[in-house]
């Protein structure tokens, strides 16, 4: 007999599913009114947590606002991690450099972008809310280690023991000093047996004239003296300037993308206060948003009820800013009805790019997987410029532009690792200015659009052309002088001045060619030093130059993917090169290939790769003379059309993989860490 079953009424459902989760509620601490007839919902203010109410009770005198700043490889990361154990922000014996989240930052041993985190500290029985910034220490991510600037108060200067003060060292100290900030100097890696604490301490007291008798000595990594620091930098940073009671005036430090989110903005809060629900304006765009959510990065994202002047933490809105290039770093915001009564802060300059790159799929089939993948690391490093490009031999693609060569490296393993993109990059260049006798001036970019100066009607239109120089820094051992020296003066370089800051170590100013830079510079620096040299470099100024464009023809047909621009004096040097290397990756045709580095009209070098020869008569004994030409004729037909397929054959992009790909690796980057 067929079973009957009850089934309950929607109403009764709907009764049962209020309880159950009124009961859940109840159990977990939070109040709810739930009315599905009427679908209305509210929520009561969450209660603060014990965090919220340690943070609220700390005064602003008792803020300290400080970064860690230090040349590559110095213990930054590592220094940051005892201080957070030393506080409790994060578990003793975890997972290491936990202020490193790329794994590409991870996987090389360098930090990337700069991570913050708060901590509270118990000092003399009093609570300190301290904000620490973890900043990279290469040279390409100068901009991060300015913007940290702005949100602190005052810095730890680290120094490796064993290496002493370093071309970083030395930059990272001239912008803390032009900026104001309060200087506590640490020498790091004092249990290495290489150590050496007094040669440091002096180098620092002679360079930066910072007392030794501040210094902390410490091994980040046994964690050994560690717990000297912070009450040095309790004692020396000051603590931040503002006042609650004004209207709000914040600085976007930083930004970053969620998918969820939208953008979520770093911010310094200098006057005033801010809270969820608070209704906030941007100065730059004029654009008002509501706040969804304020907090503190602890080390994740903490929400908090509000955060207070003098305090550094995030923000997001609700709806939440979906496009990256509303979030102008350096921008201030205030509260809606305050922009007349707020003076506005000065904010940041924007970093300029200084080497260009072009990128590529390898299969034309994936370009909309590599732009989606490109475009999301965009959004979250706004520093790369992106314009769309195209070439003959390798179809549709990008160029970008970077900071440095490290900085291309970081990005093209980004998308390698993250995305799993397979691209083809090209070899860095740098831009050139074109004055023309009007004076009129425009920067090139892209090496195919260089004016061809064999052509008298284009060279007419240019007056002169200049390239971008920077002020090199080296720091160097006195034994190695000789050979930096002459490595500079074969890389056109000028001699700007030499100081001997010890009696073993040396500063080395030069005024270099950029292009001469991304060209191994760094790679050269360390193999004549057996590791032990520095480089440091700032944009300096344009001179003019006597530079012309490197094409490489293959069959007189030009590829404009390798064409580059470089000075006269290298040009048949890399015209061989190419030549060669070219030669390598093209397969024997049954017609002769000709392959050619051109300047204008000059052919520089040229390589020939002989034919196969097939014998289409071999079959005819005793045919007419007619039939033997027509048979020559056919072939001789056919070699045509084969050679303008040699561009795009797969052996073209093999030549990319196999050379060019090697030129952006950690090996010849110029500027590797290790």
């Amino acid at each position: 007999m067929r079973q009957c079953f009850r089934i309950p009424s929607r109403v009764s459902l709907f009764h049962r599913l209020q309880v159950g989760i009124h009961s859940r509620l109840r159990a977990h601490g939070h109040h709810w009114s739930l009315n599905l007839t009427t679908r209305h919902y509210a929520q009561s203010s969450k209660a603060p947590s014990d965090l919220e109410k340690r943070i609220s009770a700390i005064p602003l005198e008792r803020f300290r606002n400080f970064c860690i700043v230090a040349h590559v490889d110095h213990g930054k990361s590592t220094l940051s991690d005892r201080l957070l154990e030393l506080t409790g922000t994060i578990q003793r014996g975890g997972k290491k450099q936990i202020l490193d989240k790329l794994d590409v930052e991870r996987e090389r041993g360098i930090t990337v972008k700069a991570q913050t985190c708060s901590m509270i500290y118990n000092h003399n029985g009093e609570d300190y809310l301290l904000h620490l910034v973890d900043t990279p220490g290469h040279v390409d991510f100068r901009a991060e280690v300015s913007r940290s600037y702005a949100s602190c108060g005052g810095a730890l200067i680290v120094v490796d023991a064993s290496q002493g003060v370093q071309a970083q060292t030395v930059a990272n100290f001239y912008l803390a000093f032009s900026q104001g900030l309060k200087l506590v100097p640490v020498v790091n890696k004092v249990d290495l047996p290489s150590a050496d604490t007094q040669m440091a301490l002096d180098q620092m007291r002679s360079s930066f004239e910072l007392d030794p008798e501040n210094a902390v000595l410490v091994s980040a990594k046994t964690g050994l003296n560690v717990e000297a620091i912070l009450p040095k930098v309790i004692e020396h940073i000051p603590s931040p300037v503002g006042d609650i009671e004004k209207p709000l005036k914040l600085l976007l430090v930083d930004s970053w993308y969620s998918n969820y989110k939208g953008v979520i903005l770093l911010v310094r809060i200098f006057d005033g206060k801010i809270k969820a629900g608070d209704q906030v304006v941007s100065f730059a765009t004029g654009i008002k948003y509501h706040v969804g959510e304020v907090g503190i990065m602890y080390p994740d994202q903490t929400p908090q009820t509000v955060l207070r002047a003098g305090q550094v933490g995030y923000i997001y809105f609700n709806p939440g800013m979906k496009r990256s290039q509303e979030a102008k770093v350096g921008d201030t915001y205030t509260t809606v009805g305050s922009e007349n009564i707020v003076e506005p802060l000065p904010g940041f300059e924007e970093p300029k790019p200084m080497v260009f790159v072009a990128a590529f799929p390898v299969d034309q089939s994936h370009y909309q997987h590599l732009e989606d993948s490109i475009q999301q690391i965009v959004l979250n490093d706004r520093s790369v410029t992106l314009q769309k490009e195209s070439s003959h031999a390798l179809g549709a693609g990008w160029r970008l532009g970077f900071l440095g060569t490290l900085h291309c490296s970081v990005f093209e393993d980004r998308l390698r690792q993250e995305h799993g993109a397979s691209i083809i990059i090209t070899p860095p260049t740098v831009p050139f200015k074109v004055i023309r006798p009007d004076g009129k001036s425009s920067i090139i970019q892209n090496p195919a659009d260089f004016p061809d100066l064999g052509d008298t009607t284009r060279s007419r239109h240019v007056a002169e052309i200049q390239e971008p120089y920077v002020l090199a820094t080296i720091t160097l051992p006195e034994e190695y002088l000789g050979r930096i020296i002459e490595l500079c003066e074969s890389n056109r370089g000028t001699q700007r001045q030499l100081t001997f800051f010890s009696a073993t170590q040396v500063i080395l100013q030069y005024d270099l060619p950029l292009a001469q830079l991304v060209d191994d510079f760094f790679g050269k620096l360390k193999s004549a030093t057996k590791g032990y040299a520095s480089l440091d470099y700032e944009e300096a100024a344009w001179h003019r130059s006597n530079v012309v464009k490197l094409e490489l023809l293959v069959n007189k047909e030009p590829v404009d993917a390798v064409a580059r621009v470089v000075h006269a004096s290298q040009v048949d040097r890399l015209g061989r090169q190419w030549v060669a290397k070219f030669r390598e990756h093209v397969d024997r045709q049954m017609f002769e290939v000709v392959i050619q580095a051109v300047v204008g009209r000059r052919v520089v070098a040229r390589e020939t790769i002989k034919p196969f020869r097939k014998d289409v008569l071999q079959k005819l004994h005793a045919s007419d003379v007619s039939r033997r030409r027509k048979l020559l004729e056919k072939q001789k037909e056919g070699r045509k059309k084969l050679k303008g397929m040699l561009v795009s054959c797969p052996s073209f992009s093999s030549y990319f993989m196999y050379n060019v790909g090697q030129m952006l690796t950690e090996r010849n980057l110029g500027f590797s860490c290790r």
